[in-house]
């Protein structure tokens, strides 16, 4: 009997063995009843795209309101059009729509970024989604984060939908972010604005924040010197009193370019600071950066860090769940995070969003997984599309609204996660996301 007894344990051994790697083999992780309810969430997270994008124009609504009734704004910018690019190829490797099906709707969409109207091959802010035209009541700015979202979602479309290489690259070929860039400083301005003719006074002149996919790739193309990244802060010298702490730190020096090596600390955890201490500016570029990977004593210890930092302050405000970042609010739209996490940091209003929680499962995977039940608990999940905008910690109100740039970068989080960084990846297939690479590894931000 005791024979087998051991027989019947080693076959069930060997059938979990062989599930395992079935399972491995179709690109998802162990635990099979995590990744369905990934997977279901991405389902619905895709089906905002699939109903709120217009069928002869490829772009999607920017937001979508049941406050109660159904509210569309109908039109779009350049980050909702990258996150709509990449969200499609993310529902391809979900099995969400045929790779085929989903090639036809990108084509679509690309056949209208080359009629849409540009500068120097670079977006306006704002376009209907109807025809694509501008929409020039809202003025006509040139932004240099919201383009650099676009040329991002161009080069992953290009390498993941290769029959379409030839649409992406002349459209990112004419991209030219040197109109952007302010050599004297070494900065890219905010943007432009072609009806006034002029730059904006202010710079993106912060590493961490989300602009840096622009810096990063307007580099690659060879629109910017090198040195750009080099010269762009990491953390104010203490010298700017304004702050919200006095850095510690050093001057370092790299490619001979000397820089103030500095970082905040809060509750034991050394970190360089976003601006407004939000989510999305701290993690959104790791969409399609290789931050975790070639940054492991820099920007990808740094984005972990940040996760621990927004946890920690939940708990010690003591509230049901974390994730602060910008996002809809009731026929609205908020600025959300944890101040001392950032520069200027944004106020605590006990807000959260679920896509900063999406955001962050690479970076703290059971921690975030952990978070999406809670939010599912306090009434954050929509049956239709999925994970509503936001929700207060404090009155349980939930803004019952959908933003096409937060369900994108849910249904890419997804997708990264599930198939081990499949978006990052074809960012970096090409040869613009991979010339600039060495930046990310040589940096140590002495944050250990």
């Amino acid at each position: 009997m005791k024979k087998y007894a051991i027989s019947a344990i080693s076959l069930i051994v060997l059938v979990a063995i062989v599930l395992s790697l079935l399972n491995n083999k179709a690109g998802l992780k162990a635990d099979g009843e995590i990744d369905q309810e990934l997977l279901v969430t991405a389902g619905k997270t895709f089906q905002f795209f699939e109903d709120y994008t217009d069928p002869s124009t490829g772009l999607t609504m920017d937001r979508v309101d049941f406050e109660p009734n159904e509210v569309k704004a109908e039109h779009t910018s350049p980050t909702n059009i990258a996150m709509y690019l990449m969200g499609m190829a993310s529902a391809v490797e979900l099995d969400l729509i045929s790779k085929k099906d989903a090639e036809k709707k990108v084509e679509t969409t690309l056949h209208t970024l080359e009629e849409m109207e540009k500068w120097n091959g670079l977006y306006y802010n704002w376009y209907y989604t109807k025809d694509g035209s501008l929409k020039k009541d809202w003025g006509q700015f040139i932004s240099s984060v919201d383009n650099g979202w676009l040329t991002a979602g161009l080069i992953v479309t290009g390498q993941y939908f290769e029959n379409l290489k030839g649409m992406t690259d002349p459209l990112v070929s004419a991209m030219d972010y040197s109109y952007l860039y302010d050599p004297e400083v070494g900065h890219l301005y905010g943007g432009y604005d072609v009806e006034k003719n002029s730059v904006t006074s202010h710079h993106y002149g912060l590493l961490y924040t989300e602009p840096r996919v622009a810096s990063y790739l307007a580099i690659g193309k060879g629109d910017v010197p090198e040195e750009h990244w080099w010269k762009l802060f990491r953390a104010f010298p203490p010298e700017f009193d304004w702050q919200q702490q006095r850095p510690n730190g050093k001057m370092e020096t790299y490619d001979g370019i000397e820089l103030y090596q500095g970082y905040y600390e809060y509750e034991g955890i050394k970190y360089v600071p976003s601006w407004g201490g939000s989510m999305f500016e701290a993690l959104m570029p790791s969409l399609v950066l290789k931050e975790n990977e070639l940054g492991k004593n820099a920007l990808g210890l740094n984005n972990k860090h940040h996760v621990e930092g927004q946890i920690r302050f939940a708990e010690k405000n003591e509230y049901s769940a974390w994730g602060f970042s910008p996002a809809g609010i009731r026929n609205n739209y908020g600025e959300f995070g944890v101040p001392v996490l950032g520069t200027e940091g944004y106020a605590d209003k006990a807000t959260v969003t679920p896509h900063a929680t999406f955001l962050a499962l690479e970076h703290a995977p059971e921690e975030a997984l952990a978070n999406i039940q809670a939010l599912k608990e306090l009434e954050a999940f929509g049956e239709d599309y999925g994970f509503y905008d936001s929700v207060n910690l404090k009155s349980k109100e939930v803004a019952h609204s959908y933003l096409s740039l937060d369900q994108g970068m849910i249904l890419v989080s997804i997708a990264n996660y599930l198939r081990d960084g499949v978006i990052r990846e074809n960012f970096h297939k090409d040869p613009i996301g991979k010339k600039p690479e060495h930046l990310l590894e040589k940096e140590n931000f002495n944050i250990q």
